[in-house]
């Protein structure tokens, strides 16, 4: 016979005269199993994310079928289950109205697949979407993607560059075939972000050139760095870097030093290496401009919109592979070229010591002249007609040598 439960409480209910019993641990059951309820909805409800751009018409039609079953697809994560029904409503039904939205639904599914490879496939299908449709308002939408996918696969600026390249190369392409878009502000600011991580790993380069007295080399670096990439936060840096490297080269640097330090007051006059610089120029006997008010606005904006880092930033960013970008520009037009490698101002340029050369060729009619000539004359690139070909030439005998003569007269008669 099975032993009666201990009870560790009674309640007495008034209204039915019965009294309940409470078993040991009833109510953590019951909190058991009401969390497992919850986490199973959570996790049913982070499963699937719902696609951005699905078309709602309430029809039947077979086109419309295909398109809504490709769509649950990739909102429940079935990607290439998508694809394959996607690319049916593509090859079926060539002159459906879903047919844009079908292909880029295609390169969505590649994106939200992520890797790689699935990126790659992504920016193909975007890059084919803009191709077929360029006039659609999500051309704009495709190239901001391709953007976004190379922004996200960039990493610091001591690294590979290839996406840093590629970001800076997809990015400015919204500002100059989208201009008008919805996403060109997006867009010009990640271009900045991307610059700035360029312009950080020119100047490391820059720096350790300087650092280690190679002064050519920092110079080289530095220029380009500064003239190219203006908006880039320690610019004021690499200016007066710049300019001491110029100074330590010789005295036919010294208007290039100049230049530097100039440059370094009148563009970033809020930098606090303005007094440093003007100290040299003073020393320099060399005339101190007027700080520029656009350049002052600007870095004001700049630091009042400046972004700080945060305590995981602060002490654990070094573990990170992507970039510090807290630091990049907020307001300006960032640079429409791609950095190139420039010439050093060591390397002599041809003419520049007073030798003019002939660099262009040119060509006229002749006027006035008697062209006969070339009409009368037998061409002298072939041969001339009744000419009879020329012999070839017999080869010499060769002459006897009388050393090897007489001691062939000597062996006969032994």
């Amino acid at each position: 016979m099975r032993e009666r439960p201990e009870y560790v409480d009674e309640i007495f209910d008034e209204v039915t005269g019965l009294t309940r019993h409470i078993i040991p641990g009833y109510k953590t059951r019951r909190a058991v199993a009401a969390m497992a309820v919850l986490l199973a909805l959570a996790v049913a409800g982070c499963r699937g994310r719902k696609y951005d751009n699905p078309i709602t018409k309430d029809t039947q039609q077979p086109d419309k079928v295909l398109f809504d079953k490709g769509i649950r697809d990739i909102e429940k994560g079935r990607y290439e289950v998508a694809r394959l029904t996607l690319n049916t409503l593509i090859n079926t039904y060539d002159t459906s109205e879903f047919l844009a939205k079908a292909k880029l639904a295609i390169a969505d599914s590649w994106m939200r697949e992520g890797g790689s490879n699935g990126y790659a496939q992504a920016e193909a299908e975007y890059k084919d979407f803009i191709l077929f449709y360029p006039t659609m308002e999500e051309a704009a939408e495709a190239q901001m993607k391709i953007c976004d996918m190379q922004y996200k696969q960039m990493v610091k600026p001591d690294r590979d560059s290839v996406h840093m390249i590629r970001a800076e190369e997809e990015c400015r392409l919204i500002l100059t075939q989208f201009p008008n878009s919805r996403f060109a502000p997006i867009a010009a600011q990640k271009l900045r972000d991307v610059q700035e991580t360029i312009s950080e790993g020119e100047y490391r380069v820059g720096a350790f050139y300087h650092h280690k007295g190679s002064y050519h080399s920092a110079s080289n670096r530095l220029d380009n760095l500064t003239k190219h990439y203006p908006l880039f936060s320690n610019a004021d840096d690499a200016l007066l870097r710049l300019g001491d490297s110029y100074g330590r080269m010789g005295a036919r640097f010294r208007p290039q030093s100049i230049q530097a330090y100039q440059k370094l007051v009148r563009e970033y006059p809020l930098s606090p290496l303005v007094e440093e610089a003007k100290k040299r120029l003073t020393g320099m006997e060399a005339e101190i401009p007027e700080a520029d008010p656009v350049a002052v606005a600007r870095m004001k904006y700049e630091q009042e919109n400046q972004i700080s880092k945060g305590f995981w930033g602060r002490n654990f960013g070094f573990f990170s592979i992507r970039p510090d970008i807290t630091m990049a520009a907020k307001s300006g037009q960032p640079t429409m070229t791609t950095l190139r490698p420039s010439i050093p101002a060591t390397v002599p340029i041809p003419g520049a010591a007073g030798q003019q050369g002939v660099s262009d060729v040119t060509a006229a009619p002749v006027l006035g002249a008697d062209t006969s000539a070339l009409d009368n004359q037998p061409d002298a690139r072939l041969n001339q007609p009744g000419a009879r070909p020329a012999q070839p030439t017999e080869d010499p005998q060769p002459t006897p040598d009388p050393k090897k003569a007489d001691t062939k007269k000597q062996s006969k008669k032994k």
